[in-house]
């Protein structure tokens, strides 16, 4: 990308903001933030989950600092692209102002599950890694997901 050129602004949505979106959010940065300006949001959002926390700092990336916020807040920034992670956000996806597309990619969220506190982490790992594995494909990989206009839905 020349001196020129503006990052793409990504929006990662998800129900309460406390864990996929976060984690896409926190990747985005320490990945791609020479190409991506990064945010995240939920349709309810919450705390951040300590868990979220916990597994993105085992590999060195700190989202400690990030906090929840509700996508009416974002609403005057001019997204490239919206993406949802979960299919809830999907359906509550707010009208944007400008150009944004709206990606969908649901992630399965581990804040649900029950088990050992072995189990839930794994399950928060394997998130932490499947979300890795979208973001590193950005942007380029936006394009091969499902696309459709961020409308209001009825």
């Amino acid at each position: 990308m020349s001196e020129n050129q503006e990052k793409i602004k990504v929006l990662f949505l998800c129900t309460g903001n406390s864990c996929r979106s976060q984690i896409a959010e926190g990747w985005a940065r320490h990945f791609k933030s020479d190409v991506i300006e990064a945010y995240s949001a939920g349709v309810a959002p919450g705390g951040i989950n300590t868990r979220a926390i916990n597994v993105m700092a085992e590999i060195g990336v700190d989202i400690s600092r990030q906090t929840p916020k509700h996508v009416d807040n974002l609403l005057g920034i001019d997204f490239d692209y919206a993406v949802t992670l979960c299919d809830d956000a999907r359906e509550h996806c707010p009208v944007f102002a400008g150009e944004a597309k709206l990606i969908h990619r649901a992630f399965k969220d581990p804040s649900f599950m029950t088990g050992s506190e072995e189990e839930i982490m794994a399950a928060f790992r394997k998130l932490r890694d499947e979300i890795r594995a979208f973001v590193e494909k950005m942007p380029e990989g936006l394009g091969k997901t499902t696309e459709s206009s961020c409308e209001q839905k009825e």
